[in-house]
């Protein structure tokens, strides 16, 4: 009995797998070609290449924005999509608190439910010193983990994250990498796109468009 319920909590956890996913921008040149792979929650997959090779279009084909040349996506489980674009995107007059709190406002908690939640998103991120910060006095670093952590609120299904430390420097980037795990523990589907190898090596595991069965056919 204890068995099934296992695996039907597992069901129930959101999902994305790729089958035989291609994309190219012309009949004879593609980005990638034959991929197969399967995104579960409570992990997250790093996607890796060289600059040109798909990752940012891979995301957007992730998230729907975009439609496959060949191939689908089966997705189960994934309404609400969350995304952290490179250059951290917040209003520079508004708190830490303030970018965390709105996400469960807006899914109908009460202000003061909200704001300790938002509380606790901050603190697994290593903000909780600067929740009362402007966006616009965060350093590089903490703006990044900042997004991150809205990212978070408001348990989205599927987060996908976009170069996440490329414009910042090593010691920056490393206290972003050092958080991604908390994006694991939140339950939902994450996807990061990034050349960075620490970031990568702080991914559960990664999908790498340079392999071979991601090439351009050359027929």
């Amino acid at each position: 009995m204890q068995r099934n319920i296992t695996l039907s909590a597992e069901l129930d956890l959101p999902r994305l797998t790729l089958h035989g996913l291609g994309h190219g921008f012309s009949p004879d040149r593609y980005l990638f070609r034959h991929l197969d792979a399967d995104f579960r929650a409570n992990s997250v997959t790093g996607i890796t290449g060289p600059s040109g090779s798909g990752k940012s279009t891979l995301l957007s084909i992730i998230a729907g924005w975009e439609s496959p040349k060949e191939g689908f996506i089966e997705r189960s489980g994934i309404s609400a999509v969350r995304w952290v674009f490179q250059n951290p995107i917040g209003v520079p007059q508004r708190t830490a608190l303030d970018h965390v709190t709105l996400p469960y406002l807006a899914v109908g908690l009460s202000r003061v439910r909200s704001e300790e939640l938002a509380l606790q998103r901050l603190k697994d991120f290593g903000l909780q010193a600067s929740a009362n910060k402007r966006a616009t006095h965060l350093s590089g670093g903490e703006a990044q983990r900042l997004m991150l952590a809205r990212a978070v609120a408001g348990n989205p299904d599927l987060i996908l994250v976009d170069e996440p430390t490329a414009q910042l420097d090593r010691a920056t980037a490393a206290t972003v990498n050092s958080v991604l795990g908390e994006l694991a523990r939140s339950g939902a589907v994450v996807i990061v796109a990034s050349h960075d190898q620490e970031t990568l090596r702080a991914c559960t595991n990664t999908l790498d468009l340079a392999a071979p069965a991601a090439q351009s056919d050359s027929t």
